[in-house]
């Protein structure tokens, strides 16, 4: 077997892991994260728990439609919804995008779900992101192309790169350094409280960045970390999501996350081996990015506002004959109650059971409302395909 080199580099090489107590920002940064918080839990409890879980659908398509866009590959949350659903393209480039961005969505579900639970920070976890992610991933994109030396390189999923590789200005550690260096990793942010790990989710992310642990995917699975801390430290219901605030100011999150690979500047830049000024100015950016996307998500789903923008469509959809009449009033009812039996419906319609069933079935159909079964309550979904009309501004309309 080729052995794995191992350059013996030492592990303060990336320290400051954390803002220095010393600091004369750490007040300030305290206090966005505060803020964070705040705002994180109070928009969740404005919402009825159904409509939480139907919203974090959408926003899982959002979510991975922004981050698959950072690292350049652009598929739309329709294309996306289709996916889910086994409909793909016949062009074998957007259906293996397609695939790409219904892994990520896996994988954010499995995190969703608790797959994640106190362990995100782990070696072993961030692995296991990464292995579950390219487990379902297409061949054709699991191959790493170096043009300078020629070479193509398989991505193994959840394995640690073995080849040395650079990332713009920056040439990471050895490959045989990554186990020591996530250890450090690990035992660092893994010990921190609920408050504490809020203000070191940026350090976090770029340390993994950093730290390069995979041929490709780093950028991914270290955004699905910060999705993974933010999850449980914040309790966010998954109804909001940091890569929509990074995509809209790439250029900025890609400078700034370069900006902290630098070394110390001076005897005022921290105590450690790398910039604590720069690291400072991306956790700001960080936090404030979060902060920004609570307070659009909050005002998109105020609930008047929301129950105009669906109620106006349902009425214009049954003036068209698209819906049946007055299943405007289902909506109204949903909104309000978050849920609603089937045996409601006709007292809300005032009609009998099988006209009634014709109403919920055509509400099905067209994916604006779901159930889990024949005698489960009927809940709103959030289609990707209206999501110009009822939740404007989430993501680009789809151009044909």
């Amino acid at each position: 077997m080729r052995k794995i080199e191992d350059r013996s580099e030492t592990v303060g090489l990336m320290d400051p892991l954390l803002i220095g107590d010393a600091s004369s920002s750490r007040t300030m940064l305290a206090d966005l994260a505060l803020e964070l918080s705040k705002k994180s839990v109070g928009f969740c409890r404005s919402l009825p728990p159904p409509i939480l879980l139907s919203l974090a659908d959408l926003v899982r398509s959002m979510n991975c439609y922004y981050s698959n866009l950072i690292e350049g590959h652009e598929t739309h949350p329709i294309d996306i919804e289709r996916a889910l659903k086994n409909d793909y393209s016949n062009d074998r480039g957007k259906r293996d995008l397609q695939l790409e961005a219904k892994a990520h969505i896996s994988v954010q579900k499995w995190i969703d779900d608790g797959g994640l639970k106190g362990r995100a920070f782990t070696s072993e976890a961030v692995r296991e992101v990464h292995r579950r992610f390219y487990d379902e991933v297409p061949d054709d994109l699991k191959w790493v192309e170096y043009e300078a030396t020629q070479t193509r390189l398989p991505v193994v999923p959840g394995g640690l790169r073995e080849n040395d590789v650079e990332v713009g200005r920056l040439v990471p550690i050895s490959p045989g350094a990554v186990p020591r260096f996530l250890e450090r990793f690990s035992d660092v942010y893994g010990r921190l409280g609920p408050s504490e790990t809020i203000l070191a989710a940026a350090a976090a992310h770029h340390r993994l960045l950093w730290i390069h642990p995979f041929l490709d995917g780093n950028g991914r699975v270290a955004r699905l970390m910060s999705h993974a801390v933010f999850f449980e430290a914040l309790d966010t219901c998954s109804v909001w999501s940091i890569a929509r605030g990074l995509a809209r100011n790439v250029d900025k999150y890609k400078t700034l996350l370069a900006n902290c690979d630098l070394r110390r500047r001076n005897d005022l830049d921290g105590r450690g081996t790398l910039s604590e000024e720069a690291l400072i100015e991306f956790t700001e950016f960080f936090l404030r990015v979060c902060i920004d996307q609570v307070t659009f998500m909050e005002t998109l789903v105020q609930p008047n506002q929301l129950r105009t923008r669906i109620l106006v469509w349902a009425e214009e959809e049954i003036r068209l004959g698209e819906l049946p009449a007055r299943s405007n009033a289902i909506f109204d009812a949903l909104l309000y109650r978050g849920e609603l039996p089937r045996s409601d419906v006709m007292a809300i319609l005032n009609v009998g059971e099988r006209q009634a069933s014709r109403v919920i079935s055509a509400l099905i159909d067209r994916s604006v409302v779901m159930t889990k079964g024949p005698r489960n309550p009927l809940t709103l979904a959030f289609p990707a395909t209206l999501a110009a009309r009822w939740m404007p501004g989430l993501f680009p309309e789809k151009s044909e």
